[in-house]
C-alpha cells in the first residue's frame, strides 16, 4: 500500500512557521514529501472577496480561518502590502532542498491564480507560470520539475504549458489514479498524479467530524485504494501549525497499517507513462470545498496511439 504526501504552501506565515515544523516532523519519521511553494506576493486578504460565493462563509466559520492564518496574513493585499514570499523566505525554501525533500511550484500569486486561471487565456496563463518558473530557478539554481495548481484550479493552456516547460509530472487535479490529461484533442504527455483523499479543511466541521476524530475518518478512507495508492494533500498553514499533532497521528496510523509513504516524485518514478490511461479533465465539485475544481473525468480511448511515441515524447 502506497501513499504520497503533497504539501501546499500558500502564505508567508505558512512558509516561515509551518514548513520548518513539517520538515522536522518528516525528518524525524524518515519520510519524504513534495513541497509546492507559492513564490510571489502573499495576497491572502484578497481571498475574502469570495465571501459572496455559495458555501464560502460556512467554510470560513467551521474551519477557523482566522485562528489558522492569523489576522496579519488576512490583511495582506488589502490593509497591508503583500510580502514577497520567495524573497523573504528563500532560506526556508533552500532548507527544504538541503533536507532532500522533493520541491516544486504551487503558484506565483496564490489568490490571483486560484480566482482567475479557470477563465483566463493563453497570454495570462503563460505570464503567471513564467513568473513562478523564473522565481523557482532564481532561488534554487535549477528549473522546477513539478507543478501543483493552487486550489486545484487549471485551464487547458496551463496543462499544455506543463508539457512545454518539461515538468516530469504534475498534481493539479482531484481524482482516483495517475493519468494523462486529454486537452485540445490529444493527450498532454505530462502525468497527472491527482489528490485522492479529502483534506482536513474539507472534513472538519462536517457531519460531526472534529479535529479529535478526523484521523479515524482519513485512515478509513485510505483503506480503499487502487494499484497506485493514495495522494494526501496537506497544508503548511494547517498540518504544519495548529494541526501538527493531527498530522503526526495520521503518519503513525498509516505506518502502523503498513503504508509505504513517499513523495510525489518517488511515486512518479514508478509510473510507466506509455501505459497510463488518458482522461478528460472536467470542472467538478468536491464535498467540503467551495466552487468548481479541476477533476479527473472520463477515460478517452486511443486505438491508434502508439505507446512508444508517448514514452519518447515524455523522455525528451
Amino acid at each position: 500500500m502506497r501513499l504520497a504526501l503533497k504539501v501546499d504552501v500558500d502564505t508567508l506565515r505558512g512558509t516561515l512557521e509551518g514548513v520548518p515544523n513539517l520538515l522536522r516532523t518528516l525528518d524525524h519519521h524518515g519520510l519524504n514529501a513534495t513541497f509546492l511553494f507559492s513564490l510571489g506576493p502573499d495576497h491572502t486578504g484578497r481571498a475574502l472577496r469570495r465571501i459572496f460565493r455559495r458555501g464560502f462563509l460556512g467554510k470560513v466559520m467551521r474551519t477557523s480561518v482566522g485562528a489558522n492564518y492569523g489576522l496579519k496574513t488576512l490583511c495582506y493585499g488589502t490593509l497591508l502590502p503583500g510580502p514577497d514570499i520567495g524573497r523573504k523566505a528563500s532560506h526556508i525554501l533552500r532548507a527544504a532542498r538541503d533536507g532532500g525533500f522533493d520541491l516544486g511550484i504551487h503558484c506565483y500569486d496564490h489568490v490571483r491564480w486560484q480566482d482567475y486561471v479557470a477563465t483566463k487565456g493563453e497570454e495570462w496563463t503563460r505570464h503567471e507560470i513564467t513568473l513562478a518558473a523564473e522565481r523557482f530557478t532564481e532561488i534554487f539554481g535549477v528549473p522546477a520539475r513539478t507543478h501543483g495548481a493552487a486550489g486545484w484550479q487549471m485551464n487547458d493552456h496551463a496543462f499544455r504549458m506543463e508539457e512545454e516547460f518539461k515538468f516530469a509530472y504534475c498534481s493539479d487535479t482531484r481524482g482516483t489514479h495517475p493519468f494523462l490529461p486529454f486537452v485540445a484533442g490529444k493527450p498532454v504527455v505530462c502525468p497527472q498524479i491527482p489528490t485522492t483523499l479529502p483534506t482536513l479543511d474539507e472534513l472538519i466541521g462536517v457531519d460531526g467530524i472534529t479535529e479529535d476524530n478526523v484521523v479515524d475518518q482519513i485512515l478509513r478512507r485510505s483503506e480503499q485504494s487502487g494499484p497506485y495508492g493514495h495522494v494526501y494533500t496537506l497544508h503548511a498553514e494547517l498540518e504544519g501549525m495548529r494541526f501538527l499533532p493531527v498530522f503526526e497521528s495520521l503518519l503513525s496510523g498509516w505506518r502502523e497499517r503498513g503504508y509505504q509513504i513517499n513523495s510525489l516524485g518517488e511515486l512518479s518514478r514508478s509510473l510507466d507513462v506509455s501505459s497510463l490511461p488518458v482522461h478528460r479533465v472536467i470542472a467538478g465539485e468536491i464535498e467540503g470545498r467551495t466552487g468548481m475544481l479541476a477533476v479527473q473525468g472520463e477515460k478517452v480511448s486511443f486505438p491508434d496511439l502508439r505507446s512508444a511515441e508517448l514514452q519518447k515524447s515524455h523522455d525528451a
